[in-house]
């Protein structure tokens, strides 16, 4: 590429990052200090508490200060031990509370929170305090662990709303003086719901289907057409091989293979067939121990063996088994109940009521596997026992989703209970040989009790106790995420954590309508996304006016839709599929696409058969971003830019960046820059008008049709750069090498080569990789 080029496209990157940077700037969101006529203990007094008393005065009983817990109405009422006058809060009575008197000390040594905490209480908190004692100073159970009910429906305009999920946000916008934006134009919109739904840009006969039809039903046509895509499952299951921290090696330093992939095409294969998520989950944790489990069930319970695995020389078999113990409880905790479980390995929660002992009682469930924490070095096992075998004729029978490509069957890890039961014990400071106290298997009393003559005492029963009709997580948490993964922001923006120290939901009401209704339709999950993706809500404008950002510049309340980038692994997917170079195969072993030279061999330990990066040829070049190898200590560079998961432990939620080396990825990898030159290849034969060139390319790669001024630009883009090919024609063939795809001679000339340039300049466009 020319020095002029770059410097071109550099500064159009630039200009979007500042602009977005200052946006940013601009969007933080000040406090409400409206004073509240009921003040609510979860919504106005708990988020107060939480953040500035319960490290000194909450559930951990080994760092409560002052024998004072303030997160119990028993433990606030009490009096104190040394002065039985004093009390901490007097229900009714402000002036009475000793809590009222420290936090308005004007001496510093008697003010709390201390000065050494660095921790402040404002005015408008303090006041809230205060009234909130004066109504009373009533508890509720944390509002996350009370069972969900139907709400009743709020009225909204008639006019606008297209099902339930829109009176609940419509009543909102109103509440806070906004009104919902206009629908989106139909190429947007069309743009949006194909990358939300199966990851992938619209072809244009897509786009000419869907403009030509005028029919009050023509965007649900869409949508199921989507939904009934084998696109849809890859596209739902890379948000949850996240969650599972699915990789391709093992980790730790000598990081060698793993065999999981079959595991990975269950799970878009569960997807696809609709799977219930009730039954999803439970065959993930507990498929099998179903009666008479199916080698699918067990295959399913590859779930719980994602997590790292050593092979290294010397280590103590014990402490690396309880650490995989701990990574299932942890990810067991994080996945389905948005609880931060592993915050009590070491000592009772701080925040939230789990103690030590409810979390060595719920590792239990997980404690059973007959494993060891090392079975054998690197190369020697690519699937730790216990582990099952798929075989060719197996996957021609029952388990024909699997895309097995050669005749050895593959072995892939699955959970299995030990014939004797393990004891497990709490673990003094988390120390795996520090045994404290036996336990039993249990869950925290404060979700939901854990009945053992209601479910049996393994992790079956640990499922159906998830699916119970009065658990209060299972179903807010999943329909939240997927609430996310359409908006940007959960209704519960913490999508990892509904304990005390999460965000409390913007649309409380909503979500638990969701889940509900949700739980009520036998967890169906294509029902639930067609809800939300055919709500009103979702269907808006992406345009942002001066009053949004005024009064919520945050997008909190939904009066438009939010501006997102598309995944990591969807940007590989877009500009191989506007290319017309995507190999559409679904499933089968990870590919190793175009990398950097020696980029594994610097972080190896020199041993095994992921020493050395040897990379993939033909169609597995061209395979979607998902199939990439994952390696644990060396992920994809170019994912890991565009914020990919490096698939460490369980992530529900990916960091949302905007840095100069996205452009630079754009501008400089290799898929990129071979797409641009098949896509110049395939338009120069058509020997089309130019006009008509740029506008199907730019279809192709933004989805909407270019505006005149847009084509003027590109088209005075593309003269200058064939002039300049013109003139020096020997940077042709130099240019056009690229890639291994196969190449076009007969086209290799200064209209082609320019044409490579505009598109990888239209691929650099801002609205390319934003759904909008």
């Amino acid at each position: 590429m020319r020095p002029t080029s770059i410097r071109f496209i550099l500064i159009l990157a630039a200009f979007s990052i500042l602009a977005y940077t200052s946006w940013r700037c601009t969007s933080s969101r000040a406090d409400d200090t409206t004073m509240p006529d009921v003040v609510d203990y979860n919504y106005h007094i708990r988020p107060i508490l939480s953040d500035r008393c319960f490290k000194c005065h909450g559930p951990d009983a080994n760092k409560r200060e002052a024998n004072l817990r303030l997160d119990t109405p028993e433990g606030a009422y009490a009096a104190f031990k040394d002065n039985a006058k004093a009390h901490a809060i007097v229900p009714g009575n402000p002036e009475a509370s000793e809590l009222m008197a420290r936090i308005t000390a004007k001496d510093t040594s008697q003010r709390m929170p201390p000065m050494k905490s660095n921790l402040t209480l404002s005015p408008h908190e303090i006041e809230l305090l205060e009234k909130w004692i004066e109504q009373g100073a009533k508890y509720k159970p944390h509002w996350a662990f009370i069972a969900p009910k139907t709400p009743e429906i709020p009225e909204a305009d008639a006019a606008w709303v297209r099902n339930p999920i829109d009176h609940f946000t419509y009543a909102k916008m109103k509440e806070k003086g906004l009104s919902p934006s206009e629908e989106a134009d139909k190429e947007r919109l069309l743009k949006r719901v194909c990358f939300d739904l199966t990851g992938l840009p619209p072809s244009l006969e897509m786009q000419d289907r869907f403009l030509k039809d005028t029919s009050p039903q023509a965007y649900e046509k869409i949508v199921d057409e989507l939904l009934a895509n084998k696109h849809y499952g890859e596209k739902m299951a890379t948000y949850w091989l996240d969650v599972a921290r699915y990789a391709d090696s093992h980790g730790y330093q000598d990081d060698g293979l793993r065999t999981m992939w079959p595991w990975r095409d269950w799970v878009i294969h569960a997807f696809n067939s609709n799977y219930s998520y009730s039954k999803f989950l439970t065959w993930q944790l507990a498929g099998d121990l179903i009666p008479h489990a199916t080698k699918e069930m067990i295959l399913a319970t590859g779930f719980n063996r994602n997590h790292k695995i050593t092979q290294e020389g010397g280590v103590i078999d014990e402490e690396y088994r309880v650490e995989y113990v701990n990574d299932r409880t942890s990810t067991f905790g994080k996945a389905f109940l948005a609880l931060t479980f592993e915050c009590s390995k070491c000592h009772d929660h701080k925040y939230d009521p789990i103690s030590q002992k409810d979390y060595y009682s719920t590792y239990a469930f997980f404690n059973q596997v007959p494993e060891k924490g090392l079975f054998g070095t690197i190369d020697a096992s690519f699937a730790d026992p216990p582990n099952i075998k798929i075989t060719s004729q197996e996957v021609a029978s029952i388990l024909k989703f699997i895309n097995k490509r050669d005749t050895a069957a593959v072995e892939v890890m699955v959970m299995k209970d030990s014939s004797n039961w393990r004891p497990t014990f709490v673990l003094n400071r988390g120390n795996y040989d520090a045994h404290g106290e036996p336990v039993g298997v249990g869950i925290p009393k404060s979700i939901l009790p854990f009945s053992p003559q209601k479910y049996s005492k393994n992790r079956l029963g640990l499922a159906k106790w998830l699916v119970d009709d009065q658990n209060p997580l299972t179903a807010r948490v999943f329909v939240n995420r997927v609430w996310f993964q359409f908006f940007g922001r959960g209704i519960v923006k913490t999508l990892g954590d509904f304990g005390m120290q999460g965000e409390l939901p913007t649309h409380p009401e909503l979500l638990d309508w969701l889940a509900v209704d949700f739980k009520s339709h036998h967890w169906n999950i294509k029902r639930l996304v067609k809800q939300i993706v055919t709500s009103a809500t979702y269907c808006q404008s992406s345009s942002i006016t001066s009053a949004h950002l005024k009064v919520d510049p945050d997008n909190i309340y939904l009066s438009h839709t939010p501006r997102l980038r598309i995944p990591a692994e969807n940007v590989r997917d877009h500009v191989l599929a506007s290319a017309d170079i995507l190999n559409p195969e679904i499933g089968g072993p990870s590919i190793k696409p175009y990398q950097p030279k020696g980029i594994w061999e610097v972080a190896s330990s020199g041993r095994g058969s992921l020493m050395t990066y040897i990379q993939d040829h033909q169609q597995d070049l061209y395979r979607r971003g998902m199939y990439v190898f994952i390696k644990r200590t060396v992920p994809p560079p170019s994912m890991l830019i565009f914020d990919a998961s490096n698939r460490d432990q369980c992530e529900v939620q990916r960091g949302r960046t905007n840095t100069p080396l996205q452009a630079l990825v754009m501008m400089n990898d290799p898929h990129v820059s071979e797409s641009s030159r098949v896509l110049a290849e395939n338009m120069a034969k058509l020997k089309l008008p130019v006009d008509e060139v740029l506008s199907q390319v730019f279809r192709k790669i933004v989805c909407r049709t270019p505006q005149a001024k847009e084509l003027a630009i590109l088209k005075k883009y593309l003269e200058a750069e064939q002039l300049e090919f013109q003139r020096k024609p020997t940077k042709i063939k130099q240019l056009m090498k690229v890639g291994e795809y196969q190449k076009n001679q007969a086209v290799a000339n200064p209209f082609t080569a320019a044409l490579m340039q505009t598109i990888q300049m239209i691929y650099n466009m801002e609205e390319t990789l934003m759904r909008v």
